[in-house]
C-alpha cells in the first residue's frame, strides 16, 4: 500500500489512526537494551511488528515480552551478528513474523573497544570493524530479497553511527573507521536501491548519549566476544570525574547528554513517513556538539 493510502489528511494535518509504521515490520539489532530497547517499544507503539534482535537472548525475550503484553507486537531473535548463519535465520524469522515482507533494518548493534593507535591490536582493530561494518553489509545483502521489491510499500535501512566516525576519537581509531564507513554504505544503498525499488537509507550518527558505553567503568559492563574474550565497557572514572566532568558538556549547546529514549526518537523519525523524502543523509543527533 502506497505513503498516500497509508494517511489521511484531516484540519489538523497528518492523522495515522494505527501509528506512522503501522504494519510495516522492523528488525532492530542490538535491541536487548539501551537505545535499541528504546527503538523497539517506540516502534512497537507506532504500529511496527518488531523482531528484537540481540546477542543476550534474556534480555531480547524480555523486550520483546513488554511489547506484547502492552499490546505491540514482537519477537525476540538471539544471536550474534558476526554469525554468518544466525544472520540467515535472523532474516528468515523475521520474514516469517512479517509474513513475507520486511520494511526496516535499524542496524544498531555494537560496542567499543578502544586503545591508542600504538597500542591497538589486530584483534581490537577486527573485531570492532567487522562488528560496525561488515555485519551492517551482510545483513543488508541478506535482506536484499525483501527490500528490491516493487509492492509500493516503504523500505528504510538505517545505519547507526557516532560522531567518532564523523570527526575521529582519540583512542578509538578501530570504531572511527567503522562508524565512517557506515555512511558510505549508507549513500551506497541510496543510490542502488532508491531509483528502481524507493528505498530509503539513511545514517543516525550520536554523540554523547547516555548508555553503558558512556557510563563509569568501574560498573562493571561488558561484553564477551565470539571467543570468549571479555571486554570491559565505559569510560574510567578518572575521566569522568572533577574538573573533567564539569567540562563535560560544555561544547554542547544544550549542555547535557541525550537520553536513550531521545536517541531512539530520532531513529523512530527517520524512518516515519515525515521523513519519506530524506535519503542518503548523515543525521547527527548531539545536543548541537560540533555544529
Amino acid at each position: 500500500m502506497s505513503y498516500d493510502k497509508r494517511v489521511t489528511t484531516t484540519a489538523g494535518g497528518l492523522n495515522y489512526p494505527k501509528g506512522m509504521l503501522n504494519g510495516q515490520v522492523a528488525i532492530i539489532t542490538g535491541s536487548g537494551q539501551g537505545i535499541g530497547a528504546e527503538c523497539a517499544r517506540l516502534f512497537a507503539n507506532e504500529g511496527a511488528k518488531v523482531v528484537v534482535a540481540d546477542v543476550d537472548s534474556k534480555k531480547a525475550q524480555d523486550v520483546a515480552n513488554q511489547i506484547n503484553e502492552s499490546g505491540g507486537a514482537a519477537i525476540a531473535v538471539a544471536g550474534d551478528v558476526m554469525d554468518d548463519k544466525y544472520i540467515k535465520e535472523l532474516i528468515k524469522k523475521a520474514a516469517e513474523f512479517g509474513n513475507g515482507k520486511i520494511h526496516i533494518i535499524v542496524n544498531n548493534a555494537g560496542y567499543t573497544w578502544d586503545g591508542v593507535i600504538h597500542k591497538m591490536t589486530d584483534k581490537q582493530w577486527h573485531t570492532i570493524v567487522d562488528l560496525h561494518g561488515t555485519a551492517p553489509f551482510k545483513i543488508i545483502r541478506e535482506a536484499a530479497p525483501y527490500f528490491r521489491v516493487k509492492d509500493g510499500e516503504p523500505r528504510n535501512i538505517i545505519n547507526i553511527s557516532s560522531t567518532s566516525g564523523l570527526h575521529g576519537n582519540a583512542g578509538q581509531i578501530n570504531y572511527a573507521l567503522a562508524k565512517a564507513g557506515v555512511t558510505g554504505v549508507t549513500k551506497t544503498i541510496a543510490k542502488e536501491w532508491g531509483p528502481q525499488f524507493g528505498v530509503r537509507a539513511n545514517t543516525i550518527a550520536f554523540g554523547h548519549i547516555l548508555t553503558r558505553l558512556t557510563q563509569a567503568k568501574e560498573a562493571g559492563a561488558f561484553v564477551t566476544t565470539p571467543d570468549g574474550e571479555k571486554v570491559a565497557l565505559g569510560i574510567p572514572q578518572a575521566q569522568k570525574g572533577g574538573a573533567a566532568a564539569a567540562m563535560a558538556n560544555m561544547d554542547i549547546p544544550l549542555r547535557r547528554p541525550g537520553t536513550a529514549t531521545e536517541a531512539a526518537s530520532a531513529v523512530l523519525a527517520v524512518a516515519s513517513p515525515l521523513f519519506s523524502y530524506v535519503n542518503g543523509q548523515t543525521i547527527s543527533v548531539t545536543g548541537g556538539r560540533n555544529i
